[in-house]
Order: structure tokens, then sequence, then C-alpha cells
């Protein structure tokens, strides 16, 4: 939580707001591996990170894609929005947006965020445990939208 006050002086506790990059090529998905610093360690999870104060949801998806893989990206659409306050292994409260997102040339190296970035086939993903956060709920949406594809609605917010 972010605590603030509001202008008349309220206390406020707010909530942060994340970005996920899901990259799909050749019914592979990319996922990083969380560097030993961080929340969640040694587990997979999507490029993303938090939104800077001087950028929109999707400019910071293509910066945390850039930063944590190495690699460019586009934009294809807003998946889903996840506004669940209490989101499974979380240190923190967030809403969380994600983002399909094509995947472009690599012109860079991961950063200390990562220590490993991994194409993984989405029917033979790690176990549900070596995943951070919810990010395998994620992908599990993710599936269940590719096979319902006519008719579907993006995004899905749960």
């Amino acid at each position: 939580m972010i605590k603030c006050f509001f202008e008349n002086d309220s206390p406020a506790l707010l909530r942060h707001v994340v970005v996920h990059a899901l990259v799909i090529k050749d019914a592979q998905i990319l996922l990083v591996k969380r560097a030993a610093h961080l929340s969640n360690p040694g587990k997979f999870g999507f490029p993303g990170g938090f939104l800077d104060r001087d950028e929109n949801s999707a400019t910071a998806v293509l910066r945390e894609l850039k930063e944590e893989t190495g690699f460019e990206g586009r934009v294809v659409s807003l998946f889903s929005i996840c506004d669940h306050p209490n989101r499974k292994g979380e240190d923190r409260q967030n809403v969380a947006f994600s983002f399909i997102v094509e995947l472009g040339k690599k012109t860079g190296q991961p950063d200390k965020e990562s220590s490993e970035v991994v194409w993984f086939d989405l029917n033979n993903l790690p176990s549900e445990e070596e995943f951070a956060f919810d990010h395998f709920e994620h992908i599990t949406k993710y599936k269940e939208y590719l096979k319902n594809l006519t008719g579907t609605q993006l995004p899905l917010i749960w």
C-alpha cells in the first residue's frame, strides 16, 4: 500500500499499479525467473513491474519487457485487469494490467531483476508452485481465452 494524504488532509492507503507482458510466439510463452533479491525469488513470472509516475501502462509494459529480457516489443492488446485486493503471493496490494505483446528484436541484455529468460511451451509449463504471485492463474485465463476466442471480449476483468 502507498500511504499518503488527500487534499483535505485525510489519510489514504492507495494501491500500486503493475503491468505484465504476455509474450506468446509459436505456442510458447516468454517468462523470467525472478532474481534472488526480489520478492518471490527463483520463481517464474511475466516480464513486468511497477508503473512509473511519468508513463502510461502500455509504455510501462514495453519498458519492463526491455529491462527484464532485452527485447523490444509492440503492444497488441490489453488482455486483462486484475484488481482483486488480495492477490496471491503479493507483499503489497496492487492492480495488474496484463498486455498481449508482440516480440520485437533483442537490443539489450536482461537487468538484475531476471536471473533467467526462458521460453516455455504453453502446454508444458512449470508447476503452479514454481510461479511468482498469481501469474500461473493469468496463463490459465489466457489459455481459456484462446479456446473460446470467438465472442470473447477483451479486456478480461477479474
